[in-house]
């Protein structure tokens, strides 16, 4: 069972909390981009790509290489694991809360939809 360790996760929703930074796991997720490649979809420049590579990296997110001059990131979805089972949580809540709901809202129309004729006793 995945850990649920709030520092961890706090970095890793950080990450995730800024639009960019999805997009650009996003992109890792096809395979390894360099910074310049994940920072030209947007109108950034590389210095801004660069800080929210770093912030994708503390939370453990994506991995730098350094090829020469050249840095290419890989995505790192293990700590994705920990956010994904902490939401579960409240996935199970939630569905809970509407099957119950919808269990609610079928006993409501069938006590209010009359019975079809030839059905009535």
């Amino acid at each position: 069972m995945v850990e649920l360790q709030a520092p961890q996760l706090d970095t890793v929703f950080h990450a995730l909390g800024d639009a960019t930074r999805r997009q650009m796991l996003r992109e890792l997720s096809d395979g390894a981009r360099s910074v310049s490649q994940l920072a030209e979809p947007f109108a950034i420049s590389l210095a801004a790509a660069s800080k929210h590579i770093k912030t994708l990296e503390h939370a453990g997110l994506i991995r730098r290489e350094v090829l020469g001059r050249t840095h290419l990131c890989h995505l790192d979805p293990g700590p994705l694991a920990s956010a994904h089972e902490w939401l579960g949580i409240y996935e199970r809540f939630w569905t809970d809360r509407l099957d119950a709901l919808d269990r609610l809202l079928r006993e409501e129309d069938a006590r209010k939809t009359p019975p079809a004729k030839g059905d009535e006793s």
